[in-house]
């Protein structure tokens, strides 16, 4: 198996991706809260290099349910560059990764705080969610292309004190876990600048 992950990490370095998710790594997780910068500095990584951003995806996983994510969203759309192709998929981002193999050279997941908000309302067990997260772990490491993975970090405030809220943090708190240690890279963004956590 060390060895399988070993050479699949080599080759996907041959097929263009660019220059700066190469020093990064093939999946990077970039983490902090809320107006951190971690957007910003995920499309500053996957557009390091002109000629491949051409070939980025944009995975955006927010629904636009009221007039406050609406505007969100649109913001998000108005700071993307052009040539990103976007995709707009809530829940089934794992299947929008698999349809992205000879497509991109890098792919843009924002993010996985909304993803696990969207599984929970679809009404997953939490079983059923770590399922779902260790399948996308899978697709990004057999993708052969560069991720840079956008979360929350949301579990350094109170406890609060509704259980779904609860249920919510410990969620995301497991799925960061294993994204993270699949992950080559993992940055914390703290007013705008990254820290290099792994």
């Amino acid at each position: 198996m060390v060895y399988v992950n070993f050479v699949s990490r080599v080759n996907w370095r041959h097929k263009g991706v660019s220059s700066i998710a190469q020093t990064m790594g093939k999946i990077t997780l970039i983490t902090g809260g809320a107006r951190s910068g971690k957007s910003a500095h995920a499309l500053a990584l996957a557009g390091g290099s002109g000629e491949h951003a051409r070939h980025a995806a944009f995975i955006a996983t927010a629904e636009p349910l009221d007039d406050e994510m609406r505007a969100r969203i649109a913001h998000h759309r108005a700071s993307r560059p052009r040539d990103f192709e976007t995709i707009e998929e809530p829940v089934k981002i794992t299947e929008a990764i698999q349809a992205l193999d000879g497509r991109a050279t890098i792919a843009i997941i924002d993010c996985l705080t909304l993803w696990v908000s969207n599984l929970m309302q679809a009404g997953m067990s939490d079983d059923e969610i770590f399922a779902c997260v260790e399948n996308l772990a899978q697709a990004l490491e057999r993708a052969p292309f560069a991720s840079v993975i956008v979360t929350g970090e949301v579990g350094s405030g109170i406890v609060p004190d509704h259980p779904t809220a609860r249920r919510f943090r410990d969620l995301l708190g497991w799925t960061n876990q294993k994204i993270a240690a699949r992950a080559d890279s993992v940055l914390m963004m703290v007013a705008g600048l990254p820290m290099r956590v792994k």
